[in-house]
């Protein structure tokens, strides 16, 4: 069905607004435009941690670990003995996911600022901080963990002035995050809310890919 004029100029509005002049994201979700050209990122939603003059670095919080669990990952890090994986019921809530293309060895949790490490968390805003060492895990194996948290393997990341750029080319809108963003487990629907959180309609956003 051919979109209506109204559709188009709310679409057109919606993306205009995103591609004004760019502040620093830093706690914000980016949603990637049907357009996006870099297949890694094709419909993907990604919580920013840090923006400066200096880069940006965001956790894509969509995109699951292909056949990666977390209990067996703690067992994997030595975390935990093999023999305790049943004793973790908790640990199944934690996704693992594939949180970008760089440090893909590498694992950062995003969590609630109910737990916290000195000299090792990243307080970051709205009450969501990132830590990138064992020592969560291990807190998280013992039930002493952050309430919600989710762990990626690896990050997006970008040079000075990339991100800015990319917004201006019409890769990526953006929008407040919110916990069902960050920590929902329903990580199949997440580009739909996000676009939802907008006032955007997937199919009337779809429809205006590759048009000016």
């Amino acid at each position: 069905m051919k979109p209506t004029k109204s559709s188009r100029k709310s679409a057109k509005t919606a993306a205009a607004d995103a591609l004004s002049a760019v502040s620093y994201l830093d706690g914000q979700m980016l949603i990637a435009m049907p357009a996006m050209s870099d297949e890694r990122f094709a419909r993907s939603v990604i919580y920013v941690c840090a923006h400066s003059t200096e880069g940006a670095m965001g956790i894509v919080v969509n995109q699951p670990a292909a056949d990666i669990q977390f209990p067996e990952l703690l067992v994997q890090l030595e975390v935990i003995p093999a023999g305790q994986r049943i004793e973790l019921p908790l640990a199944d809530d934690v996704k693992v996911l594939k949180g970008g293309p760089v440090e893909t060895g590498r694992g950062f949790v995003l969590h609630t600022d109910d737990f916290f490490i000195e000299n090792s968390t990243l307080p970051i805003d709205e009450g969501v901080c990132l830590t990138a060492t064992l020592d969560i895990l291990k807190a998280i194996a013992s039930g002493n963990g952050p309430a919600n948290a989710i762990l990626a393997l690896g990050y997006a990341g970008w040079a000075p002035g990339q991100l800015e750029q990319e917004i201006q080319q019409n890769g990526w809108l953006h929008c407040k995050a919110d916990s069902e963003l960050i920590f929902g487990t329903d990580t199949a629907h997440k580009y739909e809310l996000a676009l939802r959180k907008l006032g955007i309609d997937l199919g009337m956003l779809s429809s205006q890919a590759g048009h000016a």
